[in-house]
């Protein structure tokens, strides 16, 4: 059984191989998500490795083994059913739900997850519309556009986040534009890329190219 440190250096690269399919995950890209010295993350590499749940080249990156892949994707999944639970049934917001999803992930128990997926209807996505795996680690990744991939007169609704950060997730809050908001694009400002959008057919809005890069929307 991973320690608590193992399992989110295990999602970790998930969560890197799956962001950039294709790119090198290495050491300093983990050591940046996991806010460490890049020797830190070389140790655990390595007891990683020789725990069969990686493969690990200095100087070539890494790539989970089947094993780690399933382990990764079974943090994710408890995770994901947390924050369902926490928003739905305990009245969190979705921007308070992370930091206790994460101590809630590492718990050691597949009945209580398998009885809080019941308990909570099967749901296929969390609070910020990530898709959450199965039991068996399989995961359906719904079609979604960029905000900011969309032209004056398009319309859509908002459906995903790639941003979950607090501060960002509130904003989203304040300006309208949660999961399920409708919009339309109105204009496009050319000097930065920014989005004139009205949201819900009655209030308009200005994001800026950065804010249209984390959303995802159905359009």
């Amino acid at each position: 059984m991973p320690s608590y440190t193992e399992e989110n250096y295990l999602k970790a690269i998930y969560k890197l191989a799956e962001a950039a399919p294709g790119e090198e995950v290495s050491t300093n890209r983990i050591a940046d998500v996991m806010q460490t010295r890049a020797a830190s993350v070389t140790d655990m590499l390595r007891r990683l490795g020789e725990k069969g749940l990686l493969h690990y080249q200095r100087y070539r990156g890494v790539s989970l083994t089947a094993e780690g892949r399933r382990l990764a994707l079974q943090t994710i999944r408890k995770h994901r059913l947390w924050e369902v639970f926490l928003v739905q049934k305990l009245g969190f917001n979705w921007d308070e739900v992370h930091e206790v999803a994460e101590e809630m992930e590492h718990l050691q128990s597949p009945l209580l997850i398998r009885r809080l997926d019941e308990f909570l209807g099967f749901p296929q996505l969390d609070p910020h519309g990530d898709p959450i795996p199965t039991e068996d680690g399989a995961m359906h990744r719904p079609q979604h556009r960029l905000l900011g991939d969309l032209a004056p007169g398009e319309c859509g609704t908002v459906v995903a986040v790639k941003n979950t950060s607090p501060l960002f997730l509130q904003y989203l809050d304040k300006v309208g534009m949660g999961l399920g908001s409708l919009f339309e694009v109105l204009d496009k400002v050319e000097f930065d890329n920014s989005l004139e959008i009205r949201v819900n057919q009655n209030q308009v809005v200005l994001v800026s190219a950065e804010v249209s890069r984390n959303i995802f929307v159905t359009a």
